[in-house]
């Protein structure tokens, strides 16, 4: 955009030696502009799959004594939690075991 407006102030706002600094200004502009949304895009990696899932609180849906469901990031999965959780009770995602995921109450 900046670019754009450079051009239509070069062709007809200004005067000859200002016409050369309005399409570098409105260039670097668009440089500067290109340069930061890429910078700003890989700030950080995209998390996807189960394995994002490690770390996350989860809620019992379903009594974990030791297999049960839990609902987490909106969906319900099955789950072990050797310690034990009750219908309600929060626990933290530890890792994933194929389709299951292994949870324990939070310290």
């Amino acid at each position: 955009m900046g670019l754009l407006v450079g051009l239509l102030a070069a062709l007809f706002l200004l005067d000859e030696p200002w016409t050369w600094v309005a399409v570098g200004l409105g260039a670097a502009w668009e440089l500067g502009e290109t340069a930061l949304l890429i910078w700003w895009s890989k700030r950080r990696r995209a998390v996807v799959g189960a394995e994002a899932l490690v770390g996350r609180r989860a809620v019992v849906s379903a009594d974990c004594m030791p297999e049960g469901q839990v609902r987490v990031a909106g969906e319900l999965w099955r789950a072990r939690c050797d310690a034990g959780a009750g219908t309600g009770d929060e626990v933290v995602v530890r890792q994933v075991d194929g389709l299951s995921l292994v949870v324990e109450p939070p310290p």
